[in-house]
């Protein structure tokens, strides 16, 4: 038995790790809660070096292996697709075992898994490189939910903040690592490797630098730690910033991570081979990717300030009016203009951030801790099929019309945001 604010608690094997923890006040709630972003922020600067290794030379990777532009979008879709079990297989772990294992198991599968593909690219063996790619996407899905990490132990009126600490400490090493394809594909030149698994080489460092960093580091587990908590409160009604009905918030806040996330990924997939085929080299396409993935990023702390501020509904409206404008820019850009395709992937990312920081802090509001795990986890496994079949597909309409064909369509996807959104508001029971 343990004792919080004068109340009897009783301690399931589930919390035995934050048994010794006692937490009688809102400030130590606050501390524990700052404890955890600095080693959720520890583990996203690492992870962020490993997510970007596939998106910047994977299509590139199967270009050259299979010597097909068809399929080039393939790898984006395994690892995806890998990313969408793990994320099934996380939210399963975290839900019994909290953040700390669950995380940290994902992340140490996405290093296997860049392993692999380097072992695939030397042995030039496509099988190889496809199930590598598939376990490489773990590291994604652990990425992605460390976000809710930080929002356990937040209050509801800086749950948005709290998501965009996590996001925004990506962007250092999600920028550094497409800038450093070059440096990376000479580095495994020299050591007698092909070029292009060099970015992967990086992964499998970072991934398990991540998943060291979690498994030793985050204690109290802040899930278990905040099921502790709510069991000792006198109700068990989780009170938030946004009071939706039941089940709204939940599926409100899936259908625009899912929307963002297809025409995100459909038009970044074949971005590179885009701009390899106007000939833009290496260091063009890691420029570009390494600013895109910077704009998915780095505006999160505005973000989340803005989601908690004017609301989640209206910055998921943002986010369709400025996917359309990313995917109308990309279509109108020159092949040859550097600068319009770091302009059309600055606005993908940047719109993608804005959706998934109002889809995410949507789905929080809606959930309380003993079952919210498992409710992210499902709704990772969607939002990374979407990134599956937007990876898949990319390939196919670029083969049989063209890039601009695919860059408009992503664009407009992602207007269907406006209507659900206006569902969304007719169905809310106080105004977000």
């Amino acid at each position: 038995m343990a004792r919080e604010q004068g109340r009897s608690i009783s301690v399931s094997r589930d919390d035995a790790q934050v048994a010794d923890v006692i937490v009688p006040n809102e400030d130590e709630r606050r501390r524990v809660q700052k404890r955890t972003l600095i080693v959720v922020v520890v583990s996203q600067i690492l992870s962020g070096a490993g997510l970007t290794a596939g998106v910047t030379v994977g299509a590139l990777l199967a270009q050259q292996m299979l010597g097909s532009d068809t399929l080039a979008g393939l790898p984006t879709a395994l690892f995806t697709l890998g990313s969408a079990l793990a994320a099934f297989l996380i939210g399963r772990i975290t839900q019994t075992h909290g953040r700390r294992i669950g995380l940290g198991l994902g992340f140490g599968a996405g290093g296997v898994g860049s392993i692999g593909v380097v072992l695939a690219a030397i042995n030039e063996s496509v099988p190889l490189l496809f199930i590598s790619l598939f376990v490489y996407g773990a590291g994604f899905a652990a990425n992605l939910q460390a976000r809710y990490a930080g929002t356990d132990l937040a209050p509801p009126e800086r749950r948005g903040t709290a998501i965009s600490i996590s996001l925004v400490s990506t962007t250092l090493g999600a920028v550094a690592g497409p800038n450093l394809v070059e440096p990376l594909g000479d580095l495994a030149t020299w050591l007698g490797l092909p070029a292009l698994s060099g970015p992967f080489l990086l992964a499998a460092v970072a991934y398990l630098g991540a998943g060291t960093a979690l498994v030793t580091l985050l204690r109290p587990d802040p899930l278990l730690l905040a099921r502790r908590i709510e069991r000792g409160a006198p109700t068990t009604t989780s009170v938030g910033a946004v009071t939706p009905k039941v089940g709204v918030g939940v599926y409100v806040g899936a259908t625009v991570m899912f929307l963002t996330q297809v025409a995100m990924i459909a038009i970044m997939t074949m971005t590179p081979v885009h701009m390899a085929a106007h000939h833009h080299g290496l260091g063009d396409v890691g420029l570009v990717i390494g600013i895109h993935v910077g704009a998915m990023y780095l505006p999160s702390l505005i973000t989340g300030v803005l989601v908690d501020k004017l609301g989640r509904l209206p910055m998921a409206a943002a986010s369709g009016l400025t996917l359309l404008l990313a995917g109308i820019v990309a279509a109108l850009a020159p092949g040859e203009s550097l600068i319009l395709m770091i302009v059309a992937l600055a606005l993908l990312g940047l719109g993608w951030n804005f959706g998934l920081i109002a889809g995410t802090t949507l789905v929080v509001d809606a959930t309380v801790p003993e079952t919210r795990p498992r409710t992210q986890g499902k709704i990772d496994v969607l939002v990374a099929l979407a990134g599956a079949g937007g990876g898949a597909m990319s390939g196919v309409v670029v083969s049989a019309a063209n890039y601009e064909t695919l860059s408009l369509s992503g664009g407009i996807l992602a207007l269907v945001l406006i209507p659900v959104l206006f569902w969304a508001r007719s169905g809310r029971t106080s105004p977000s």
